[in-house]
Formats: structure tokens, sequence, C-alpha cells
């Protein structure tokens, strides 16, 4: 289940930043930071996968490492930990990609509902949630808007999650 939310709506979120290689140092970083994160769990994934899918994990990782995954080490935390350099697991972090998630899931029900392509423009969305929820959705705001072709996030102050969702006129049919 982890791997199908991991496909559907992280790499969703993160490649706009990361083929946003940009003219700033802070653009080209966060590219570098988004390829680190993504060959590390690639990785993590292949050696996950290898006793249930042995031939396309091995194959997989023959494209770019040597040697073979049934040999590799079992992924642990102490691995995850050392990706991190240590620091510890920001809980706003977590959340900002759970709610962006939940976000980029009601954006594209709208657009499957209008029949209108996943890339099809949104003029603006409006999330309504707790202020805290809304304050960790800032961290993500940017790659949503990237993930979703939306225009314009705003968001409301509200008991629980409800999201809005206005396509632009100028969407293909």
């Amino acid at each position: 289940m982890f791997f199908w939310w991991y496909c559907d709506y992280y790499l969703e979120l993160v490649k706009g930043r990361r083929y946003d290689s940009g003219e700033t140092d802070d653009r080209r970083e966060g590219a570098a930071s988004v390829s680190r994160a993504l060959r590390r769990s690639l990785s993590i994934f292949q050696r996950l996968f290898a006793p249930f899918l042995p031939f396309v994990s091995e194959e997989v990782w023959s494209w770019w490492r040597d040697g073979s995954v049934h040999q590799a080490p079992w992924p642990d935390a102490d691995e995850l930990a050392d990706a991190l350099g240590g620091a510890p697991t920001d809980a706003r972090e977590e959340l900002a990609l759970e709610l962006a998630g939940d976000v980029l899931h009601e954006v594209r029900k709208a657009k499957s509902r209008a029949r209108r392509p996943m890339r099809a423009p949104v003029a603006r969305v409006v999330v309504h949630d707790t202020p805290e929820r809304l304050a960790a959705l800032e961290l993500a705001a940017d790659d949503l808007r990237l993930a979703g072709s939306i225009d314009a996030v705003d968001t409301r102050e509200a008991d629980e999650l409800a999201v809005d969702v206005e396509l632009a006129d100028d969407a293909p049919q």
C-alpha cells in the first residue's frame, strides 16, 4: 500500500522540484536533494521487493548498481537516520506531505469528474482545515502547485479538511 501511495503522491509532489534545477543555489540544492531522496528510496524499495520479485528486482538493480540486490544489506532504521544526517524527523513535514497528498487527491478527482487530463490547469484550490494543518501545508505548497498545475492555493480555517477545486476555463476537454 505504501509503495502505491509513494508512486501516486510523493513522486508527483517532488518531480516538479526535481526538474526545476533553476538558476539559484536554493533551486539547484532542492533538485539535488530530491535526487538523493529518490535514489535512496529506490534502493530501499528494490531490496524490500527482492524476496518477492527476485528477477525484476535484480534486473532493475543492475541498471544502476554493481553486484546483486540479493547480496545487498537489508534496509534498516539506521540507514534512514544516516540519510537524514542524524536530524530528527519533523512532524510538521510529515503532516505537510500527508495533507499535500490529500489535496492532490481531491484535485485529481475533480479533474477526472470533469473529464479533463491530469495536466489540465487549475485556477484555484481552497483548502479548509485547522490552523496547525494549514501552517504545515505551507511547507509543501510550491510542490502542490507544480504537481496539480494549480495557479493559486488559498487556505481557510475550518474544523476539518475540505477542498474546493476550481478548474481553469481554458482547460482542454
